[in-house]
């Protein structure tokens, strides 16, 4: 990123440093894959690990500051207009799978605004970075959305119900509608990484209904400053309110919301 501001500096600070013990709890995870006390509480331990590393540094880099988290309770700061929020380890599954595709999640909200985020994928050492009105970027290259318009060349994203959610008949449905028009959909299990793909332009567009906040709130402004568009499934509700989420280049913006929404 060209000029970073010193609360992206902050961000990006603490994505880092947090990662850092991440990785190594990574290495260990296949190893205790085949051992009879498993994987499972290692990666919750590693998980809130990281979130404690990360609230830490941004607490007390900017103490008047509020803060959301996946996995602390919430903190009501000062400045009431301010409030970070935070997934520090977006793609658990895939963590505990040693699968090599989950990232560190953090964003910055003013007045109900996402102003600022940052998703950092440590196992490719990719860091995608957004600030309002400086551009979206992954390292120090300046990224832009897809610029395809046939929907039929178009690969795009969503998070698949599991575990017996309520919304996999919704889902479904989706992809029934949506892949006999498109050339592919991907679950890759990190909501937070499919929207930092769509402002890279390896994907063309992005769905899913019931995220929370820190699920898609730093994705949610990279897509934005790389040029795309976002928008809430529910028409009559705001994405951080409904936690449902559409995304996508132009061209192809007003094609694909139709098709999820089943207009």
């Amino acid at each position: 990123m060209s000029v970073a501001s010193a609360n992206v500096n902050l961000m990006i600070k603490a994505a880092r440093k947090a990662a850092r013990g991440l990785v190594r709890d990574f290495g260990e995870v296949e190893n205790l894959q085949v051992s009879m006390k498993g994987a499972g509480d290692f990666v919750s331990r590693a998980d809130m690990k990281a979130e404690e590393i990360i609230r830490t540094e941004l607490l007390e880099g900017r103490p008047n500051y509020g803060y959301l988290g996946e996995e602390t309770a919430e903190v009501k700061g000062t400045d009431p207009t301010r409030r970070w929020i935070v997934d520090p380890l977006d793609g658990t599954t895939n963590f505990l799978h040693g699968l090599p595709h989950w990232a560190i999640s953090i964003a910055l909200e003013h007045k109900g605004e996402i102003v600022a985020g940052v998703v950092y994928d440590p196992a490719k050492d990719e860091m995608f970075v957004a600030e309002k009105g400086n551009g979206c970027w992954l390292n120090d290259r300046r990224l832009r959305v897809s610029a395809r318009r046939d929907m039929i060349e178009m690969i795009f994203a969503t998070g698949i119900p599991f575990a017996n959610k309520g919304d996999l008949p919704e889902t479904l449905r989706d992809l029934g509608r949506l892949m006999p028009h498109c050339a592919g959909v991907r679950r890759w299990g990190a909501a937070s990484l499919d929207l930092a793909y769509v402002a890279a332009g390896r994907y063309d567009g992005f769905w899913e209904r019931r995220l929370q906040p820190w699920d898609f709130a730093a994705g949610l402004i990279l897509v934005k400053e790389a040029g795309g568009l976002t928008a809430s499934i529910d028409t009559d509700r705001s994405i951080l309110d409904s936690g449902s989420l559409i995304a996508a280049n132009e061209p192809v913006f007003d094609r694909f919301a139709k098709v999820i929404r089943g207009a």
